[in-house]
């Protein structure tokens, strides 16, 4: 590869969501472009029209600009190299197919679909087709073109020997050419096949650095021999390990729906941070030198090698995701997190104002996706139905017994007290269990039960019932006091 600027090119096709494989092609593409103070380029690659979907190449844009991995060129920022969408480069692709026709590389092949698929049972050299127009007389190719016979354009694969390659991850691998197909270029609709309109397009876009999934090894000898038969300088090929998901039972499997969301957006509409996604996705088959986790993009940048790059599949686990996830959440400021919470706390409390910064406060240090919030936060709302043996708790020491005793007594030291803040109610209660002669959990978790009817909640009974607010707090209480017969 000689000195020039690194370029890379993220070229999905707009067949609808991001899958976390495309995510992390993109990614690895944009760290391998910025990494070396290169280029990362768009292109749209929608010549599939069975496939597309309307609305696909919005996701495209919005996952790049939500994951930050910004482009440099692209349909919507045009350079020197457009079009860079496939469907408005068509014009391009057949001329090239053509001038290998004029060198000999490559011929016209008029086979019928019913002759082709009659060689599928058939044991043919070149994995499928028997190259039976390979070497047709000239004047049989002009009569068959003078009769307006549909043809494709296939490339003359050498039929001895070998193909050798060098990927920048699995290293040399070589192919037996008897092993390789003359591979159709144009179709008889005249739109390229992905394979062709792909080297054409990286060529002629000044692609340095062609990433992709370990699934394109094979078909790699395919574009090199494209490659040479125009004289054009090879790309580094880095072709990424699989994404592999576990199932219940242990079992391991190619990541998909199965396992979980599989798809950018619906991981972030489950809470899921964008930054905490591609921290761990960049971690998913590549290692930095170091042990360290976390990582901002900008770090990301600087630290990413492409021999850190591994050969060995990795797998995608939600836990580990959930705990890059709680990092995050714990790492924003107090502002950051409300702001991010505030769509989550007005789901859950519709019927009351809370002290949202309080909230954060108790919040922050135990969620590790946004969409837990409501569930922990709801009892706030609405005090849930709860029976008097929520009561009972051994740890706590209390019972049906003690539980009402305590409660009365909190109740009217709570209801004396004059300032209702964290600090007056925690020491209110805390003495009162001194004068009591009792565990502080004895007080403690009457009030808590009373105050939200629930066993678990984000913050014990001081946090609760500060947060609550005086009135709400001793109706709470007083509830409670009749649940226990008082």
């Amino acid at each position: 590869m000689s000195n020039k600027t690194v370029r890379t090119r993220f070229a999905p096709s707009p067949t609808g969501f991001m899958h976390i494989g495309n995510l992390r092609t993109a990614l690895y593409e944009y760290l391998v472009a910025k990494s070396q103070g290169g280029d990362f380029v768009l292109r749209i690659e929608d010549t599939d029209r069975e496939r597309y979907v309307e609305g696909a190449v919005d996701i495209i844009y919005n996952t790049l600009r939500v994951a930050g991995l910004q482009h440099d060129e692209g349909p919507d920022k045009p350079g020197e190299y457009g079009p860079y969408v496939q469907s408005e480069r068509l014009n391009m692709y057949k001329p090239y197919a053509e001038q290998l026709i004029e060198q000999g590389k490559a011929y016209r092949c008029f086979c019928t679909k019913e002759r082709l698929d009659s060689l599928k049972d058939d044991e043919t050299p070149g994995g499928g087709y028997d190259r039976h127009c390979r070497d047709l007389p000239q004047e049989e190719i002009d009569r068959l073109l003078a009769e307006g016979v549909p043809y494709v354009i296939r490339q003359k694969m050498p039929l001895e020997g070998s193909t050798t390659f060098t990927d920048a991850v699995f290293g040399e691998i070589t192919v037996e050419n008897s092993e390789l197909q003359d591979q159709i270029l144009i179709k008889t609709d005249g739109y390229p096949t992905y394979n062709f309109a792909n080297v054409i397009d990286d060529h002629t876009m000044n692609i340095t650095h062609v990433v992709r999934g370990c699934e394109y090894l094979s078909s790699t000898p395919k574009y090199n021999l494209l490659y040479e038969a125009f004289g054009w300088e090879v790309p580094t090929y880095i072709h990424l390990p699989l994404i592999m998901g576990k199932d219940a039972e242990g079992n391991v499997a190619k990541l998909s729906k199965r396992h979980g969301s599989t798809g950018f957006e619906d991981l972030i509409k489950e809470g899921y941070l964008p930054q905490a996604i591609i921290n761990y996705v960049a971690l998913l088959g590549w290692c930095p030198s170091d042990n360290q986790e976390m990582f901002t993009l900008d770090e990301l940048t600087k630290a990413f090698n492409i021999s850190g790059i591994s050969k060995s599949p990795s797998i995608f686990d939600y836990d580990k995701l959930e705990w890059f996830n709680g990092e995050y959440i714990r790492k924003m400021s107090p502002e950051e997190f409300t702001s991010y919470a505030m769509p989550y706390y007005k789901e859950a409390v519709t019927s009351r104002e809370l002290p949202w910064d309080k909230l954060c406060g108790i919040l922050q240090q135990r969620v590790t996706k946004f969409t837990q919030i409501p569930e922990m936060i709801d009892f706030f709302d609405k005090l849930p139905e709860y029976d008097a043996e929520m009561f009972v708790n051994k740890k706590s020491k209390t019972n049906l017994e003690n539980a009402p005793v305590m409660l009365k007594a909190v109740t009217d030291k709570l209801t004396a007290l004059e300032s209702w803040d964290k600090d007056s109610i925690h020491d209110c209660l805390i003495n009162l269990a001194q004068e009591l002669e009792v565990k502080n959990g004895t007080v403690m978790w009457p009030a808590r039960i009373a105050a939200a009817g629930k066993k678990v909640t984000p913050g014990g009974a001081v946090e609760i019932l500060e947060i609550l607010g005086r009135d709400e707090a001793l109706a709470r209480l007083n509830l409670g006091l009749e649940k226990l017969g008082v």
